[in-house]
């Protein structure tokens, strides 16, 4: 087999597995509830990812009998509309049938298929392998977050079993401190080497001016202040249309925390947790990135500050490859902790870089079509595989969603 091929396979087969390794241990009962419509069930994610390359990869290479099932393409389309009708979202959790273990046994069908195509023909489709690969990385993550909603809703607080059962270690957070950037013209957009979205480029010069990050994560303990300053309840740290979400969904915390007596606790995939003030706040909107920046005396970075801070930086937070899937506390004060840990809201409104063109064909759905009333995260989290996450990487999601693990780094102008 040819060398390059065979990495490739190898590849397909660790993403795979690592994805299958999450669910591990889930019940049938446990894969299939929605907690929410922005949430998916376990076993719809397992799925999906399985029905893409299937959808993408094996029905163009072998034609339509390679199908496992008729009415998968129907029940396991996401949003892809150039491909045809599909289950409504909000109802996915409806699908008691097919059970996981068919949905296992999808996986394999599929699995079986792509070994074959990857022999078979060494040089077909692999920018499409490459997106596959990478968005099964992003069901990853989403599985993570949603079947920790879903736990969440559980007066039991199960945990999940892929889990790590041993909490973060008892240190402290860096001080906070500033450094330090001189503004000009810079160049950032994804450089062509390796796998990148379409929505990571064209690369392009933008023109910044001086400006300074928190070498760190804004913490618990800190949110705790701004809680305990009446944050939530002044509106002038607030956008009217943040302030008005706060107010009728009466945030007045993080989403997953409670109060326990004069403490507080929060849901992790852990399960019930005490709130470590050390660690970086997690589970907060945009809406509340911004309020506390503001309360803060701060503001919150453009994504072009970000990715110029982050070039060349190394990825030292912590990631999804340690099984604890729980923001640490970011503990040298010598690092700069841009990736890991908790998604960093940008202030930056996720729109198309210029002379970006979507891609033909269903593929061009991607990104593109989302590019309207969404802010932009950077540097990946907890739930984030590392090898997933790179300088130029633009996750994006509408400003009142919070069950992500999305926290905050302050900017500020010189």
């Amino acid at each position: 087999m040819d060398h390059t091929i065979s990495i490739a396979a190898q590849n397909f087969v660790r993403v795979r597995q690592q994805t299958e390794a999450l669910a591990r241990g889930l019940s049938d009962a446990d894969a299939t509830v929605q907690s929410m419509p922005d949430a998916s069930p376990v076993k719809w994610h397992l799925a999906h990812t399985s029905w893409f390359f299937e959808e993408f990869m094996l029905v163009p290479a072998y034609g339509e009998a390679v199908r496992f099932h008729p009415k998968y393409a129907y029940l396991f389309n996401s949003y892809y509309d150039s491909v045809g009708a599909r289950h409504a979202r909000p109802m996915r959790g409806m699908l008691t049938r097919p059970s996981l273990a068919e949905i296992s046994a999808y996986r394999a069908a599929v699995d079986a298929r792509m070994g074959d195509l990857l022999e078979e023909r060494p040089g077909a489709a692999q920018t499409l392998l490459a997106l596959g690969l990478a968005h099964e990385q992003q069901h990853q993550e989403l599985l993570l977050t949603d079947i920790l909603h879903l736990f969440a809703q559980n007066p039991l607080h199960p945990a999940l079993p892929a889990a790590e059962t041993q909490s973060a270690p008892n240190i402290g957070a860096a001080p906070l401190k500033w450094r330090t950037y001189s503004g000009g013209r810079f160049d950032i957009g994804h450089t062509g080497d390796g796998f990148a979205f379409d929505s990571e480029g064209p690369r392009h010069a933008v023109l910044v001016g001086d400006f300074a990050l928190a070498q760190r994560a804004v913490t618990c303990g800190e949110w705790l202040e701004f809680m305990q300053a009446g944050g939530y309840e002044k509106p002038e740290y607030w956008l009217s249309d943040g302030f008005h979400v706060a107010q009728n969904e009466g945030w007045c915390a993080p989403l997953y925390w409670q109060e326990a007596g004069a403490a507080w606790q929060t849901m992790t995939l852990q399960g019930l947790q005490s709130v470590n003030p050390d660690a970086p706040v997690c589970h907060i909107s945009f809406y509340e990135a911004e309020a506390y920046a503001r309360w803060a005396g701060a503001r919150l970075p453009t994504e072009q500050e970000w990715e110029i801070a982050a070039q060349g930086e190394e990825m030292n937070g912590h990631f999804a490859d340690r099984s604890r899937f729980h923001p640490a506390p970011q503990s040298d004060p010598g690092q700069t902790y841009l990736y890991g840990d908790v998604w960093e809201w940008t202030a930056s409104p996720f729109m198309p870089y210029p002379g970006f063109k979507a891609a033909k064909g269903a593929v061009g759905e991607y990104n593109g079509k989302f590019m309207s009333g969404q802010m932009v995260l950077r540097g990946g989290s907890c739930a984030t595989p590392a090898q997933h996450m790179r300088a130029s990487y633009r996750n994006f999601f509408h400003p009142d969603k919070r069950w992500q693990f999305s926290g905050l780094r302050l900017a500020k102008d010189l």
